[in-house]
């Protein structure tokens, strides 16, 4: 059985900017309430001519131009999205014809906010069956498209974009030290709870219950993001890296101090990028990466939860 790697990333967003300063001409809002409660202060928006696969397709055109390779060279794209509003083609598809790929096996996950790391972990099986050699993982949303923008307590979290990683088939234990590396997953949901994060209605709208959402997450999330990490025969304390999904700055913080990550950089794209929902692991692994924030083969945490009230994570070497 092969393993698999992560070979490069990428990241887009689109050119406006949406501050804290110009939410207060939308709704009853300051930027002390949004930056005290959640952390954000700009967000990115996509304008009606930018669709989520024109998003995904930019991300993954800079993952595949950072790993030197051709559109060809894929034979797989999933695409973790929950804000695609046409059902076919799906956004993998269409990011394939953007991109001019061959004949790839193309999919879409719909996993809300962890749609990423269920992405990766269905890629990493995929290559570890021998179903596909090589994959190209992004996670878009254009969530100001379902924002309601009378409600303050949830436009002013959102914001759209897209993150993409190239994977590849390798012959290294998942355990050693190889760059890239994509470790164990760890997934799982409590559907009971499922409400508590909604896009429903016609047209789609974002609703959350807030502060269930933030007591599941920093009570129960801890202990789980640990057995990911024994998974993959890492200690918390050795990671040097944890992305988190950005969701809230006041949520991210002490979640990775629950984790233990006493030494690890920690992921607040969440500041200038708001909530992505599926892009938000892979954008800001992507930023820390082209930052030169974290060694090449060093471990990363990877742990996307949410809508549904579901979770996945794994740690990753970086690439």
């Amino acid at each position: 059985m092969t393993g698999s790697r992560i070979v490069a990333l990428g990241h887009y967003q689109p050119a406006k900017v949406l501050t804290n300063a110009d939410l207060t001409k939308l709704v009853d809002t300051s930027d002390e309430w949004i930056t005290s409660r959640v952390g954000i202060r700009t967000r990115h928006v996509a304008g009606p001519d930018e669709p989520v696969d024109e998003l995904a397709a930019h991300a993954g055109a800079k993952a595949l131009a950072s790993a030197g390779l051709t559109p060809a060279d894929v034979d797989l794209v999933l695409v973790a999205t929950s804000t695609a509003i046409d059902r076919s083609p799906n956004m993998a598809a269409r990011v394939a014809a953007r991109l001019g790929m061959g004949s790839p096996a193309v999919m879409d996950l719909n996993v809300v906010c962890s749609g990423f790391t269920h992405a990766l972990a269905s890629a990493d099986h995929t290559v570890r069956a021998g179903a596909a050699t090589r994959a190209l993982v992004i996670g878009a949303d254009k969530m100001t498209e379902i924002a309601d923008w009378t409600d303050r307590s949830t436009c002013v979290l959102v914001g759209d974009g897209a993150g993409a990683a190239v994977i590849e088939a390798t012959t290294e234990d998942h355990r050693d030290t190889h760059a890239g590396t994509v470790g164990p997953v760890l997934w799982g949901s409590v559907p009971e709870m499922g409400h508590a994060v909604r896009i429903e209605g016609t047209p789609p709208r974002f609703e959350q219950v807030g502060q269930s959402v933030y007591r599941w997450a920093t009570t129960q999330l801890p202990p789980i993001a640990r057995q990911v990490c024994a998974r993959a025969g890492v200690a918390p304390e050795e990671l040097a890296a944890v992305v988190l999904h950005q969701a809230n700055l006041r949520l991210i913080e002490p979640l990775a101090q629950r984790i233990g990550a006493v030494n690890a950089v920690i992921a607040r794209d969440v500041v200038d990028s708001g909530n992505t929902s599926a892009a938000s692991i892979p954008m800001a692994f992507s930023k820390l990466v082209e930052r030169g924030e974290i060694t090449s083969g060093a471990p990363v945490l990877l742990f996307g939860f949410g809508g549904n009230l579901s979770y996945a994570g794994q740690v990753v070497r970086c690439p």
